[in-house]
């Protein structure tokens, strides 16, 4: 059993609600002016010379302007970042095919700014820990005084032991009409060790979320579940006469919760499948390079369903959710490249895009393999790590990889036999 530095986030309720409200308030509508600010003057350098400013310039030149002193310095910094995030992920989606996507709007409802979430790094608050009160700066506009501040006394929401200390970050987010803060914190877990010393690999994708290679055996977790889910709401929502009304954001929410039951229940069961085979490492193929073009210098194309699904997935959500899954119960999680992978033979190394025949399926020119596509990526990522890779092994179980699916009525991945049985 060993000690090991995690960061966890900590959601927890204002018990002085009445008393901050007002502050928090401010705080949340400069937050959406600000972005409001920023959001025009990207417009502005977009129309004079078509290209889109960053998060830095945008906030270099926009220090001194009103609005960014009604926030903490850092706070409104993060604000020009998540900006300069929304036009990155919009950029994205257009160079994928989904002309539909349109870019971050302003934050403004009905002629009123909604409250936008506050983010206060290290220089921002100070923490009572003694006394569970979390101390947050103002930006200069907004004090009484040179010494005014919003003091929230806090209660976690969770198991009454639990303890927040070494706070690295404080968002304030307005939640189900009243303010809540998400603590992150750096903690220290008892991390058993490993169940064994194997190695997994997971290959993420659109059709089959995850798949996963133990280089003898190999899981499928199709992610039909989880794209229903997503056609059914965006079907529902576009029936709603406002995207703001309360039926669309109550949507919204009802969606993003059960993505989030998905993804948790995902991680979960692969987790549990590595203990059960004494996996010590599971190595996932980073998906950072998707977006980048393809070898003639074109922006990649993963057929009319994919460039549209594409951002819909939550990759990034998922490892993080597998990582500390993971690290709870001793097992490292690495991220390593998945270039090539899914056109690289895992058996003799040999790479042509032509070896994958169709969607699902690939067939190596060179050596005969015949195998499921994803679990010939899968089994290629977990090979990266290993020292020497046995290439001269039966491959037979990658043709006919086993099958997880979700469980609606149990809410839990289970065999494909158990599933289709119970089905009507």
């Amino acid at each position: 059993m060993a000690n090991k530095v995690a960061t966890r986030t900590f959601r927890a309720r204002i018990l002085n609600h009445s008393q901050v409200r007002d502050d928090l308030d401010s705080l949340g509508f400069a937050a959406s002016k600000l972005w409001n600010v920023g959001r025009w003057t990207a417009q502005r350098v977009w129309d004079a010379c078509g290209q889109i400013p960053g998060a830095n310039a945008l906030t270099a030149y926009l220090k001194k302007h009103e609005r960014y002193a009604d926030l903490h310095s850092q706070s409104s910094q993060r604000v020009l970042q998540e900006l300069g995030e929304a036009f990155t992920s919009w950029v994205g989606k257009r160079e994928n095919g989904d002309t539909k996507a349109n870019p971050p709007g302003y934050r403004k409802r009905n002629g009123d700014h909604p409250r936008s979430t506050v983010t206060f790094k290290q220089a921002g608050f100070k923490h009572d820990a003694a006394n569970n009160r979390l101390r947050l700066s103002k930006g200069k506009n907004l004090k009484d005084g040179w010494s005014d501040f919003v003091l929230c006394e806090y209660e976690v929401i969770g198991p009454p032991e639990t303890a927040i200390e070494n706070v690295q970050q404080v968002r304030a987010v307005y939640e189900h009409g009243e303010w809540r803060l998400h603590v992150v914190c750096q903690v220290e877990i008892d991390s058993p060790d490993a169940p064994g010393d194997d190695v997994a690999g997971i290959d993420l994708g659109i059709c089959n979320v995850a798949a996963v290679s133990f280089g003898d055996e190999s899981l499928l977790y199709p992610g039909g579940a989880l794209k229903e889910n997503e056609y059914y709401f965006a079907k529902k929502k576009a029936k709603c006469d406002d995207s703001s009304s309360r039926e669309a954001t109550r949507l919204d929410r009802k969606r993003t919760g059960r993505r989030t039951h998905f993804l948790h229940t995902l991680s979960k069961a692969i987790v549990e499948e590595c203990i059960e085979r004494g996996v010590e490492m599971i190595v996932v193929g980073d998906l950072a390079s998707i977006r980048e073009d393809d070898e003639n210098g074109e922006p990649r194309n993963w057929g009319d369903h994919g460039n549209l699904d594409l951002h819909g997935w939550a990759f990034d959500r998922f490892t993080s959710m597998l990582t500390y899954k993971a690290e709870e119960r001793g097992i490292e999680v690495e991220l390593v490249s998945e270039r090539d992978t899914s056109k690289s033979c895992s058996a003799c190394g040999r790479s042509a895009d032509s070896q994958r025949v169709e969607r699902g399926l690939y067939v190596c020119e060179e050596c005969g393999l015949v195998a499921n596509a994803d679990s010939n990526g899968a089994e290629n990522i977990r090979q990266k790590v290993l020292p020497n890779p046995q290439q001269d092994r039966d491959n037979g179980w990658l043709a006919q990889p086993a099958v997880r699916l979700f469980d609606r009525s149990e809410g839990r991945f289970a065999p494909r036999e158990q599933v289709m049985n119970r089905e009507p």
